[in-house]
């Protein structure tokens, strides 16, 4: 099965396979046979600077053994992580009349 690949947020750089200047993919899910092609090409992106991104996840379909991983840029997690403390920190407890309701949690 090739690589499946999700758009997300890109950061500079090129993609494995891609032209020139072309920009990566925050986020790839790479699925297939449970066999040394599917190492080789998760290796390859973890040698790219990517990381992965939550356990595998296995299936049979009756002969073969299907395998997902998910991998992710860094700075793609680092972005997610500053928009949602953004977020949090934006937040103003008296628009929905909770004033006073978060003190003393942490």
């Amino acid at each position: 099965m090739p690589e499946t690949s999700i758009p997300t947020t890109a950061t500079p750089g090129s993609a494995p396979g891609s032209a020139p200047g072309e920009e990566r993919l925050a986020y790839r899910l790479f699925t297939g046979a449970d066999d040394r092609a599917f190492c080789e090409r998760v290796s390859a992106a973890l040698a790219e600077g990517y990381v992965l991104h939550g356990s595998p996840a296995a299936s049979f379909n009756g002969s073969t053994v299907i395998v997902a991983q998910a991998l992710v840029l860094p700075a793609a997690i680092a972005s997610a992580d500053a928009a949602v403390a953004n977020a949090v920190d934006e937040l103003d407890a008296d628009e929905f009349g909770a004033d006073g309701a978060f003190a003393g949690h942490a």
